[in-house]
């Protein structure tokens, strides 16, 4: 059976996104080119990012697409090849290995309500503690949790246990 993607114009969905060597850090090692990569992908082909958190090997997002568009797939297919292409020219583990940094697809989910989201919304957040990196979800400092404490969304001690 083959796998079968939802796309939904105006769609909010979850995604996670992994690299190839999950032993290898780039994500956060060269955070500035992924965020660059993301920035300019995001200027031809908006969305908006409700939630977003990065770690050294993958990475979990929420996006909103616009009302009349469904296309998460070529918005990733561009991100990840915009990053490979900037830190493959400065990473020599890149030159010397195989050359790939991201595993062939992604994961995605259509968030189904407003349960749906928050559940989501708040994985996304805790993720850092989940794997280990921190204890507290605000001492990591590649993730939209910062931007949700400012909008008064989360409170800067908030750990879902």
């Amino acid at each position: 059976m083959r796998y079968r993607r939802n796309y939904a114009h105006g769609g909010t969905y979850f995604f996670t996104v992994n690299l190839h060597d999950r032993e290898m850090q780039l994500l956060t090692e060269h955070i500035r080119l992924l965020r660059s990569a993301v920035a300019t992908v995001k200027a031809s082909r908006p969305f908006q990012i409700d939630a977003w958190v990065v770690l050294p090997d993958h990475l979990h997002a929420i996006w909103t697409l616009p009302d009349n568009d469904s296309d998460y797939s070529t918005r990733w297919r561009e991100i990840k090849k915009l990053f490979t292409k900037s830190v493959s020219r400065i990473d020599k583990r890149l030159v010397t290995g195989k050359g790939m940094v991201w595993q062939d697809r992604f994961w995605e989910h259509t968030t189904r309500d407003e349960r749906d989201f928050k559940h989501h919304f708040d994985y996304v957040h805790f993720n850092p503690v989940k794997h280990g990196w921190v204890e507290r979800v605000v001492d990591w400092p590649y993730s939209s949790f910062h931007r949700e404490v400012k909008r008064g969304i989360y409170h800067p001690s908030w750990n879902l246990c």
